[in-house]
């Protein structure tokens, strides 16, 4: 039997208190991340500032990240702030290392929230039915946020980055979320070449997370491309799945993907698996004028029952 499907749909991380998406116009958003507000940079605001004259300057910030005209860029702090501190997200339990970094990101995505809500339930509910832990693969794992989720509901992770900074930052956030001694196993590897080598291992995993980049270096140098690659990884990490998976969650932050390629793709990629496929946005609350930021894609298989 075919999976069902749904018609993408919008999700909302809106149940943080550590963090708060204050503004977003010109194309910036004004960010709280616990007890200090970022400027950062975005490419989805195109639209004007709320209730603001045309180059009104921004107020209320500790870091403005200015973008280079030839690319990357620069923070402008008008305080010391600490090289790094952790902010909370309480309804898992979860703390996570914050650290504004030279390519603006801070270690953190916050609306993958509602992912992480998502699969923490369903991992929860596995674990109650069966004498093991999840096993679960985070591929393309970045700072290791789904990794701890997944963690903190219970199951055993395989986290594969090809950076090996990102890695190191995922064990420090086990650490502040006390999950020091959970069975996470992080890898320094290529997500492809890691999917092949563990399918020659004859390992299986009960369910599969992925963030894919546009574009990437593997650990040794390789060239991943989205649009020529991502068949090819969908495929060997269909043939790790074990015999009755739970999920295979696809997050995607480029342009050049809608919804409803995501959805296809794991349509196609678990056509005789049965269960349910829904696609849609992930996006967060604008405080000062109470219109949505829409900040990726998502694409979620879940068995049936």
């Amino acid at each position: 039997m075919p999976a069902d499907l749904e018609r993408p749909a919008l999700l909302v991380a809106d149940r943080w208190h550590d963090y708060q998406l204050l503004d977003a116009g010109d194309g910036m958003k004004h960010e709280r991340w616990g007890e200090f507000a970022l400027i950062r940079p975005d490419p989805q605001i195109i639209w004007p500032r709320h209730g603001v004259a045309p180059g009104t300057p921004w107020s209320g910030w500790d870091g403005f990240y200015h973008r280079s005209d030839q690319g990357g860029g620069r923070w402008e702090f008008k305080r010391q702030l600490p090289e790094h501190w952790t902010i909370g997200y309480g309804p898992l339990g979860l703390t996570f290392k914050i650290r504004p970094t030279s390519f603006k990101h801070t270690g953190l995505f916050p609306e993958q929230a509602v992912n992480w809500e998502w699969f923490s339930a369903k991992i929860a509910q596995a674990r109650a039915q069966i004498s093991r832990p999840p096993n679960v693969l985070n591929l393309f794992g970045y700072t290791g946020a789904a990794t701890i989720a997944a963690a903190k509901a219970g199951a055993a992770v395989c986290h594969v980055d090809a950076a090996e900074g990102m890695v190191r930052w995922c064990r420090e956030n086990a650490v502040l979320s006390g999950l020091a001694d959970a069975p996470i196993r992080t890898i320094v590897d290529d997500c492809l070449k890691f999917a092949r080598r563990e399918l020659k291992r004859g390992r299986t995993y009960d369910a599969i997370i992925m963030d894919p980049p546009t574009f990437g270096r593997g650990s040794t140098g390789e060239m991943w491309r989205l649009e020529e690659h991502l068949w090819d990884l969908l495929r060997e990490c269909r043939a790790l799945l074990s015999e009755h998976p739970l999920f295979f969650l696809i997050n995607a932050y480029t342009a050049r993907l809608s919804p409803t390629v995501v959805a296809n793709l794991l349509m196609e990629l678990l056509h005789d698996r049965g269960g349910r496929v829904t696609a849609g946005e992930v996006g967060l609350p604008i405080a000062r004028d109470g219109k949505i930021l829409p900040c990726g894609i998502y694409g979620r298989w879940e068995a049936s029952g």
